[in-house]
């Protein structure tokens, strides 16, 4: 086992692997920004090291910084957590070559299925539905126009180095394809460096629908139940929950072994998502592997009882998988909403600041993940999410009806948060009903 982990990232999840660290007896180095000098991780890690200014591309995106600090603290192993640098092929063959262990898939898979053109080639070839779409990477607005008419609209364009939501563009019909196409591709060259493309069959109001797996070095892998991330907003994730109610046992059977052979076909190792769009006919497509770990990973701890992040941390260290499939059961409802600095009215503008009185909500079901602190000040340079407000019980309706308590408690005086935007969802009869998917906020809010 590991004596010495470094966490590559800040905020919450940076916090959460601490906590787990610390369970396990590892002793933990912590990275900070000039302007995370007092954040909560740089305090409980066992170690700090400042690696740079404020921007990320001078922190926590600098690879050489990152690195040095890894060597110079005597840390064998990297936690990336997620976004920075976690889904980054160069910087986990760094730490392979570096020989320091990169608490992760492999480089050469993480390099294979973050181009979205390849992994859906892999999957197509295991067996694996996918969304009918261009095989070969695009590359100018002429060739994808042509490729769209061969598919039929509505189509969606993507970057095949994308995520989160960047350089994604739905095209209804040809008039339109030029413009969608040139902007989605100027979007992906600013966000990811790489302006390839690829199209897809457009499914028209799908559930998103991931699968959480875990392969070890031996050839084993499991899923561990789905997470429904369809509350969304131009494709962020705003509330996640588990088990999704539009899977009735033999489809939930059905798309996790799919899941499972997904990660074998990929070659996959430790944590990581199968995504998948569900359409009203019970038909799934893969859409991509997420290659770390997720945000909501806690929904999924919730109902099964496992801790994801040590779950990583043994696989890297070598161990083989403590679980068969017939080992893990899903209990109870779980569900994660994302509060976030921003401010709805004004199109869910970023909205940072320092918070002069916090108060948390707890009780029996009540998981807080949160990296403030009443007195804190929240950075214009990162993600603007501030917390993930986590509840669990025996169904989706009591969940709720749990979440709802949890929310009306929270208490951020000095910003502008989406609180009370996530509280309206929660009272949404559509939403109430589970009659969701990925245009629920548009449809509901024109948002």
């Amino acid at each position: 086992m590991f004596q010495k982990i470094l966490i590559a990232n800040r905020g919450e999840i940076a916090v959460r692997i601490i906590r787990a660290c610390r369970e396990m007896g590892i002793r933990t180095v912590a990275v900070y920004s000039e302007a995370d000098r007092d954040a909560l991780h740089a305090q409980l890690a066992d170690e700090a090291v400042c690696i740079g200014k404020a921007q990320a591309s001078d922190s926590y995106l600098n690879m050489e910084r990152i690195l040095s600090a890894t060597v110079a603290s005597g840390a064998d192993a990297v936690h990336p957590g997620f976004g920075f640098l976690s889904e980054n092929s160069k910087f986990a063959s760094l730490c392979e070559k570096c020989k320091i262990m990169f608490i992760g898939p492999p480089p050469e898979v993480i390099e294979k299925m973050g181009n979205k053109s390849e992994a859906r080639n892999t999957m197509a070839a295991a067996g694996v539905p996918v969304i009918p779409g261009t095989k070969q990477p695009v590359t100018d607005a002429a060739q994808g126009m042509a490729l769209a008419d061969e598919i039929g609209y509505p189509v969606m364009v993507k970057a095949a180095l994308g995520g989160g939501g960047k350089g994604m563009r739905v095209v209804n019909g040809r008039d339109a394809f030029e413009a969608n196409f040139q902007s989605a591709q100027m979007e992906a060259v600013k966000g990811f460096g790489d302006g390839t493309m690829y199209i897809e069959k457009y499914i028209e109001h799908p559930r998103h629908i991931e699968f959480q797996i875990l392969a070890d070095n031996y050839g084993n892998a499991i899923h561990l139940g789905e997470r429904d991330c369809s509350i969304q907003r131009r494709h962020q994730k705003l509330i996640e929950e588990s088990p999704s109610a539009a899977l009735n046992e033999d489809l939930r059977r059905r798309m996790g072994e799919t899941a499972v052979r997904a990660a074998k076909a990929s070659g996959y190792r430790n944590a990581g998502t199968i995504e998948f769009l569900l359409d009203s006919r019970g038909n799934y497509y893969f859409m991509e592997i997420n290659t770390r770990i997720q945000v909501e990973h806690g929904v999924t701890e919730l109902v099964t009882g496992l801790d994801l992040i040590k779950e990583q941390i043994r696989i890297a260290a070598g161990e083989p998988l403590a679980y068969k499939q017939e080992d893990i059961s899903v209990r109870g409802h779980a569900m994660e909403v994302r509060i976030n600095a921003e401010d709805a009215e004004r199109n869910f503008a970023p909205c940072p600041g320092k918070i002069e009185a916090m108060h948390l909500p707890g009780g029996n079901g009540i998981r807080i993940d949160t990296a403030v602190y009443g007195g804190y000040t929240i950075p214009p340079f990162y993600d603007s999410m501030i917390m993930k407000v986590m509840a669990y019980s025996g169904s989706r309706e009591e969940t709720i009806q749990k979440m709802r308590s949890a929310l009306g408690e929270v208490v951020l005086e000095g910003l502008v948060t989406n609180l009370d935007f996530q509280y309206g969802i929660l009272e949404n009869e559509r939403f109430l009903s589970g009659d969701i998917d990925t245009d629920f906020i548009s449809s509901e809010y024109g948002m």
